[in-house]
């Protein structure tokens, strides 16, 4: 690897301190780094012609927002983590320079993640896509959430609860996680239901194939009420949906780069995390 874009949240970088150290030491070991404040109009400016990897420079939240802007560009992404607890930014700041010395030795492992695609099937909304989770959630009310499930068109289950989470595997260390449900390893195929503070004792997280199709409906709530609901993609870009609405959820024929550097297996690294939280 030789040529980069570098992703900063300015937020965790606000003076571009850290952003200026990985720029100049790239180019003191003979690469080029190009700082981009705005993933998808530098690609529509500058292309991805010669373009190797994009270096993020923030946590997961930064790491999720480059991946659903650079999704058709081929750019394996490697998540630098200026916060405090990423799962998906592997590397923390104070190995970055080791690391960008391994990318510019092509010391690295592509893995290709899948993500999720979501589509209105009552309306005209466009299909939007998720590296790690489709949330469907209450918007405004604090009233409980009806939610009416089918897989590949069979009825499962109606859920009252706060809302229900489609993730992937990378997703599932994510709000998946918080919500009780299972964590995956990240390079599996399969698909998780997860209901979010279900209003009943017996109600579990569910794993599916990958080639199942989830469908949420949104019935009518409570005592006939039309219900007003939200679905976000890695929690952001909303879709609003309404009583009679329904989302197709599947897997997504996109996929995501991510670039491995660290050798140790998925549950050593999980094992750390989860001993630093």
């Amino acid at each position: 690897m030789k040529k980069f874009y570098l992703i900063t949240n300015e937020g965790k970088d606000p003076v571009g301190a850290f952003t200026k150290k990985i720029t100049a030491f790239i180019e003191k070991h003979g690469g080029e780094a190009v700082c981009v404040k705005n993933e998808r109009q530098a690609l529509a400016e500058k292309g991805t012609a010669g373009v190797d990897c994009a270096l993020v420079l923030g946590g997961d939240g930064t790491l999720l927002r480059a991946a659903g802007n650079m999704m058709d560009s081929d750019i394996p992404l490697l998540g630098i983590n200026l916060g405090t607890l990423g799962y998906l930014a592997e590397v923390e700041s104070a190995c970055a320079e080791e690391a960008v010395e391994r990318l510019l030795k092509d010391e690295f492992v592509r893995e290709e993640r899948m993500m999720l695609s979501g589509r209105v099937m009552t309306g005209e909304e466009e299909e939007r896509y998720a590296l790690n989770d489709i949330v469907i959630s209450r918007c405004g009310s604090l009233q409980i959430l009806h939610v009416r499930i089918y897989v590949n068109g069979r009825f499962l289950n109606d859920y009252c609860a706060d809302g229900v989470i489609v993730a992937t595997p990378t997703g599932s260390t994510g709000y998946n996680l918080s919500a009780g449900g299972p964590i995956v390893e990240p390079s599996a195929r399969l698909l998780l239901l997860t209901p979010i503070c279900p209003h009943t004792l017996n109600t579990r997280s569910i794993v599916f194939s990958p080639g199942d199709e989830i469908t949420v409906e949104i019935p009518e709530g409570k005592d006939g009420h039309e219900q007003m609901v939200e679905a976000s993609f890695d929690g952001s870009n909303m879709v609003t949906l309404k009583t009679g609405d329904r989302m197709l959820i599947r897997r997504s024929d996109k996929t995501t780069g991510i670039v491995r550097l660290n050798t140790e297996s998925f549950l050593t690294v999980l094992h750390k995390k989860m001993s630093d939280a």
